[in-house]
């Protein structure tokens, strides 16, 4: 799937198939000296801004560490609101200012959107309601807008399987990588990841790191039975 620069409503999946790939990935990632992070990069499960009015019921984040920061929220109804900002996005220094919420309904105003809008740390915006994704309109000279620097390697399932494996450093000498990564993906997007998908593909990301010293000159660490509980915990809010 190709993302536009700026994007488009069309470039992303359904809500809930963005929200399954990028669970997966806070999944497939979790480590638990992480959680206990107060300023963490990855992708990690958040918690909704219980004041923001739009009945939300949970919130994802991923941060790179560098250039790209995003939140998706999911709300009830099947809505969901994801904002960001990528470095390579234009809107932020755009002039006249736009209005991100231009057109945007009533329950994706306020909580912790309006604050990081007014803090200038959210330049794009996006919500998903009645099926579809909308947006503000752009000015027709607006080059970029980020998103897809920022969100576009889960737009499609074959650039989610390729980021992943990029997350665990698999090349192409890394056989059954992208097997592993991609049917674990297909088990975010149908509801199925239990906790036999969660052990088979952390045993399968254990035996590729020692195989191919990905790790080197440390040993990979096989994961223990805690974390396996702890990430079967989190696959059910995939």
């Amino acid at each position: 799937m190709k993302i536009h620069r700026p994007g488009r409503p069309e470039d992303l999946p359904e809500a809930g198939v963005l929200w399954a790939r990028w669970a997966a990935f806070a999944v497939a990632t979790w480590d638990a000296e992480e959680e206990k992070e107060r300023f963490r990069y990855g992708y990690w499960f958040g918690d909704s801004d219980s004041d923001s009015g739009s009945g939300s019921y949970g919130e994802l984040r991923y941060d790179d560490g560098a250039c790209s920061r995003w939140v998706l929220i999911r709300a009830d109804g099947g809505r969901a609101v994801l904002f960001g900002q990528n470095d390579s996005g234009k809107v932020g220094r755009y002039e006249p200012p736009i209005d991100l919420l231009a057109g945007a309904p009533g329950w994706v105003r306020g909580g912790a959107l309006h604050d990081r809008l007014e803090q200038g740390r959210a330049e794009c915006v996006y919500w998903f309601e009645g099926g579809s994704w909308h947006r503000a309109p752009y000015p027709d000279d607006l080059h970029d807008d980020g998103l897809d620097c920022g969100i576009g390697h889960l737009a499609s399932r074959d650039l989610a399987t390729g980021a992943l494996c990029a997350v665990f450093e698999f090349d192409e000498d890394c056989e059954g990588a992208v097997e592993a990564c991609e049917q674990f993906l297909a088990h975010a997007e149908r509801g199925t990841v239990t906790e036999k998908a969660v052990r088979s593909f952390a045993d399968e990301v254990f035996r590729i790191q020692t195989e191919h010293e990905l790790l080197w000159p440390k040993a990979p660490v096989a994961r223990s039975e805690s974390d396996l509980a702890a990430m079967t915990s989190l696959a059910r809010r995939c």
